[in-house]
C-alpha cells in the first residue's frame, strides 16, 4: 500500500505507513499518528473528522483497512478541496528550522538544509510553507519570505508531483494574499505565482489572469500593487504564450487595461504599467500595435515623471520603439532628443544645493544615454543639427551639473555620429582632457567614459598631440581618491590600450608603475577592472612586455595571478635550468659551446620571487613539484653577482611562503649566505642579510648552529662606516631577529653592536614607527640582560 501510495503521489517517498506526514517526521515517529484529530473516514475512523497536519488524510494503519481502500481514499482526498490546518508542534519546529537557516554558522546551515531536504519528501510540507508565508502575519518578514522562496524552489523542482489538493491550496493562498501589507511578502507571493505559471500552469489556472486583472481595480493600494507586480513578472516570463491562441489571446484585454494605469496616482503603479507593456514591443504584439499611438502619447506624458523608475521604463520603451516602429517616432524626433537630454541632467539639477558626487541611484540617466546611443546609430549625422546647438551650451557651462550632462551626451552620440563630430574634436578633446582634473568626481568619471568613446580618433592623430596628454591624465585618474573615478579611468584606459596597441610601448615603464601602485589602493570591485586593464595591456603591446616587469605584476596581483601562475612558474624554472646547463657546457668546453645570456635567468629568478611574494602559500604545490631549490643552490654560487642577488631574494621569499620545502636545505644554504655577507657587493650582501633574518624567524631555536657562520660578518657591517642605509637597516633587523631566537648565542657580542644598533633603532623608529623594530628592541633587552649577567658578574 505504501509503495502504491507513493507511486500515485508521483515520487519515491520513504513512507513506512500510508499515514506518514510532516508531523510524524518532526516527532521522530515514522508511521505513527494520533487517533484524535485525523481524518479516518473509510479507514476505521469518523468520516469527515477534522484534518490536522495531514493534507493527504491517509489511513493510520488500522487492520480493518484493505490495501485497495487505502489507495482509493488517498486518490479521493488529493483531489478534493479542503481547509487545511497545520499541526501546531510541527509548525513551530518548521519555524525554528527557517530561523536557523538564516544563521551565519555554516554547520547549522548544512544541518538545516539536510532536514529541509528530508521534509521535501512529504506533500504536506509545502502546505506548511505556504501557511507560514501567508497566514503567520505576526512572524518576522524575512522568515515568511524565506518560507515562500523555499516553496518556490520546490515548485520549480517538483511541481508536477504535487498532489492536486496541495496545488489548489497554494494557488488559493497566493491569490488571497497578493495584497499583503508587507512589500516583501507581496513580492514573494508574486514570484511564487509566476513560478507556478511558468511551469505550464497558465493553461491549468484559468482564473489567474482574470483575477489579477480584476484586482488592479481594487481601492486598496497593496492589492493593486501586488497584482501588478505579479502581472509584470508573468509578462516577463511568459510573454510568448500570452500572445498566442493557447490562452485565447488575453493581451487583447490586458494591454488596454495596462494603458489605463499610465496615469495612476502611484508612481509604483505607473512604473509597473509601463514595464508590463514594454515586454511586448520587440515582438510587435498585435494587441499593442492596435494601440501604438495611444501608447506613445502616454509615454510622452510620463517623460517628466518625478519617479526615476518610471522615466527609466519610458526610455527603455523609446529605445525599443526605434527598432520596431521608427515610422511612428519620426514626427516626434525633436521632442525625443530634448526629452532624453533633459533626463540626463534632471536629477543633478534638482540637487544643485548639495554636493552630488555619485549617481548610483539614477538608472534613468544611464537609460537615457542608451536611448541617445540608439538614436545616433539610427539617424547618424542627421541627428547632429538637433543636438549640437544644445551641446555647445552644455559642455562649456559654468555650472558643473550642466557641464556633466553635456559630457554624457557627447559620449552617448560618439559611435553613431563620429564622422559628423570629427571637425569639432580638435577643440573638444583638449577641453575634455582638462575636465579630467575637475574638482567634481562625477565630472571626472563621466569624462573618462566619454574620452574612451573617442579613443579611436585620438590614436589616429600624432601621439604628442592628444594620446600622450590623454594617457598621462587617465593614469592620474587611475590613482584618484574616488572609487567611481578609479573604475571609470581603468575602463577608459583599457579601451585606449586596445586602440593604441604598440603606440604605448614608449610609455610602458610609466604605465606599469602606475598600474602596480594601484593595487595598493584598490579594493575588490575595482581590482577586477584593474586585472582587465593589465590583461588588455599585455594583448595590446605583445612581446614588448617581455621585460623585467612581470614580477612586479605577479607580486601586485597576488592570488589574482593564480590562473596564470603554473605555466609562468614552469617556464621560469625551465629557463633557469637551461641557462645553468648551458653555463656548465660552456665551462667544460668553451670552444664548442657559447656562454649563456644570464640576464634571462636573472629575470626568471625575479619573477619567481614575485610569484612567491604575491601568491604566498599558494605557491607551495608548484615548489613541491619542481627542482627549484636544487637550481637555486647552484645560482647562489654563481660567479655573477646579479645572479646571486636574485637567488638570495628568491630564497627569502620562499622562506616566507613555504618554509617546509626550504628547511631541509638550510644546512647547505647557510654557509653560502655567510660567505656572501660582503658589503663590497651591496645588493648581494643586502639580500643575503635579509634572507638570513627571514630564515631565523622560521627556524627559531634551531638557528643556534648557524649563528657563528653569520654573526661576526653582520656585526662588522653594522659598524662599518659609509655603509648604505638600507643595508644597515636590514643588518640591524637581522641581528635583532637572531638575538630574539638565540639570545645566548648573540649576547657575547652585544657590546660590539649595541651602540650602532640603538642609533639605527631610534632613527628608524622616528621615521617609520616600526612595530617590527619596537618588538626587536624588547627582544634586545632580553639579550642585554643575558649578556650582562654572563659577562659582567
Amino acid at each position: 500500500a505504501a509503495a502504491a501510495a507513493a507511486d500515485v503521489g508521483g515520487r519515491a517517498a520513504r513512507i513506512s505507513s500510508p499515514g506518514f506526514t510532516v508531523r510524524d517526521f518532526l516527532r521522530g515517529a515514522p508511521g505513527r499518528s494520533e487517533a484524535s484529530g485525523e481524518l479516518k473516514g473509510r479507514c476505521g475512523g469518523e468520516e469527515g473528522g477534522a484534518r490536522r497536519g495531514k493534507p493527504s488524510g491517509l489511513c493510520t494503519g488500522s487492520n480493518i483497512c484493505s490495501v485497495s481502500s487505502c489507495v482509493w481514499l488517498y486518490l479521493q482526498q488529493t483531489k478534493m478541496e479542503y481547509e487545511w490546518k497545520p499541526d501546531e508542534q510541527g509548525l513551530q519546529q518548521i519555524l525554528q528550522l527557517l530561523k536557523e537557516s538564516q544563521s551565519p554558522d555554516t554547520t547549522i546551515q548544512r544541518t538545516v538544509q539536510q532536514k529541509l531536504e528530508q521534509l521535501n519528501q512529504y506533500p504536506d510540507f509545502n502546505n506548511y510553507l505556504i501557511f507560514v508565508l501567508t497566514k503567520l502575519k505576526s512572524e518576522d518578514e524575512p522568515t515568511r519570505s524565506l518560507s515562500g522562496l523555499i516553496l518556490k524552489n520546490n515548485v520549480k523542482a517538483h511541481f508536477q508531483n504535487f498532489p492536486n489538493g496541495v496545488t489548489d491550496f497554494i494557488k488559493s493562498e497566493c491569490l488571497n494574499n497578493i495584497g499583503d501589507s508587507s512589500p516583501l511578502i507581496r513580492a514573494t507571493v508574486g514570484i511564487l505565482i509566476t513560478t507556478i505559471a511558468s511551469k505550464g500552469e497558465l493553461q491549468n489556472w484559468p482564473d489567474l489572469l482574470p483575477k489579477l486583472c480584476s484586482l488592479l481595480d481594487s481601492e486598496d493600494y497593496n492589492t493593486c500593487e501586488g497584482a501588478f507586480g505579479a502581472l509584470q513578472k508573468i509578462c516577463e516570463d511568459s510573454a510568448e504564450i500570452l500572445d498566442s491562441d493557447v490562452l485565447d489571446r488575453p493581451l487583447n484585454i490586458m494591454i488596454p487595461k495596462f494603458l489605463q494605469f499610465f496615469k495612476h496616482s502611484s508612481p509604483k503603479i505607473r512604473s509597473h504599467a509601463v514595464a508590463c507593456v514594454n515586454q511586448f514591443i520587440i515582438s510587435r504584439t498585435q494587441a499593442l500595435m492596435l494601440h501604438i499611438d495611444s501608447f506613445i502619447e502616454n509615454l510622452f506624458a510620463l517623460a517628466g515623471d518625478e519617479e526615476p523608475e518610471v522615466r527609466k521604463n519610458v526610455c527603455r520603451a523609446l529605445v525599443m520603439l526605434l527598432e520596431v516602429r521608427m515610422d511612428r517616432l519620426l514626427p516626434h524626433m525633436h521632442n525625443i532628443v530634448e526629452l532624453i537630454m533633459s533626463i540626463t541632467r534632471i536629477f543633478l539639477l534638482k540637487n544643485t544645493q548639495g554636493d552630488v558626487e555619485e549617481d548610483e541611484t539614477i538608472p534613468d540617466r544611464k537609460c537615457s544615454a542608451a536611448a541617445l546611443d540608439v538614436l545616433a546609430n539610427v539617424y547618424r549625422d542627421e541627428l547632429l543639427p538637433h543636438i549640437l546647438p544644445l551641446l555647445k551650451e552644455l559642455l562649456f557651462h559654468h555650472e558643473w551639473v550642466v557641464k556633466e550632462s553635456g559630457i554624457l551626451v557627447l559620449g552617448a552620440i560618439a559611435e553613431g555620429c563620429m564622422q559628423g563630430m570629427i571637425p569639432y574634436l580638435p577643440e573638444l578633446i583638449p577641453h575634455l582632457i582638462q575636465c579630467l582634473s575637475d574638482k567634481k568626481a562625477l565630472v571626472r568619471s563621466i569624462t573618462c567614459w566619454t574620452l574612451s568613446r573617442y579613443a579611436h580618433w585620438v590614436v589616429s592623430q600624432p601621439p604628442d598631440t592628444y594620446l600622450k596628454p590623454l594617457m598621462t591624465e587617465l593614469l592620474k585618474r587611475i590613482l584618484d581618491s574616488n572609487k567611481r573615478v578609479q573604475e571609470a579611468a581603468c575602463s577608459a584606459f583599457a579601451t585606449l590600450e586596445e586602440e593604441a596597441c604598440t603606440e604605448l610601448v614608449p610609455y610602458l615603464a610609466y604605465i606599469l608603475d602606475t598600474l602596480v601602485f594601484a593595487f595598493s589602493k584598490y579594493q575588490h570591485k575595482n581590482l577586477l577592472i584593474l586585472y582587465d586593464a593589465i590583461g588588455t595591456l599585455a594583448d595590446s603591446v605583445g612581446h614588448h612586455l617581455n621585460k623585467p616587469c612581470l614580477s612586479s605584476v605577479a607580486t601586485a596581483l597576488q592570488s589574482g595571478f593564480l590562473p596564470y601562475c603554473e605555466p609562468v612558474y614552469q617556464r621560469c624554472v625551465n629557463l633557469v635550468q637551461k641557462t645553468l646547463a648551458q653555463a656548465m657546457l660552456n665551462n667544460a668546453q668553451p670552444d664548442q659551446y657559447e656562454a649563456p645570456d644570464k640576464d634571462f635567468m636573472i629575470v626568471a629568478l625575479d619573477l619567481l620571487s614575485g610569484l612567491a611574494e604575491g601568491l604566498g602559500g599558494n605557491i607551495e604545490q608548484l615548489v613541491a613539484r619542481s627542482n627549484i631549490l636544487t637550481l637555486m643552490y647552484q645560482c647562489m654560487q654563481d660567479k655573477m653577482p646579479e645572479v646571486r642577488q636574485s637567488s638570495f631574494a628568491l630564497l627569502g621569499d620562499l622562506t616566507k611562503a613555504c618554509f617546509q620545502h626550504v628547511k631541509p636545505c638550510i644546512a647547505d644554504f647557510m654557509p653560502i649566505l655567510g660567505t656572501n655577507l660582503n658589503p663590497e657587493f651591496i645588493s648581494v650582501c643586502n639580500n643575503a642579510t635579509w634572507a638570513i633574518g627571514e630564515i631565523s624567524i622560521q627556524m627559531g631555536i634551531e638557528m643556534q648552529p648557524y649563528i657563528p657562520m653569520v654573526l661576526h660578518q653582520l656585526v662588522e657591517i653594522i659598524n662599518r662606516p659609509n655603509t648604505p642605509k638600507t643595508l644597515l637597516e636590514n643588518t640591524a633587523i637581522t641581528i635583532g631577529r637572531l638575538g630574539y631566537v638565540c639570545p645566548q648565542e648573540v649576547a657575547p657580542m652585544l657590546q660590539q653592536f649595541i651602540r650602532p644598533w640603538c642609533v639605527l633603532f631610534n632613527l628608524f623608529f622616528l621615521i617609520h614607527f616600526s612595530s617590527l623594530f619596537l618588538s626587536l628592541s624588547i627582544s634586545l633587552l632580553d639579550i642585554f640582560s643575558v649578556g650582562y649577567k654572563n659577562h659582567n658578574p
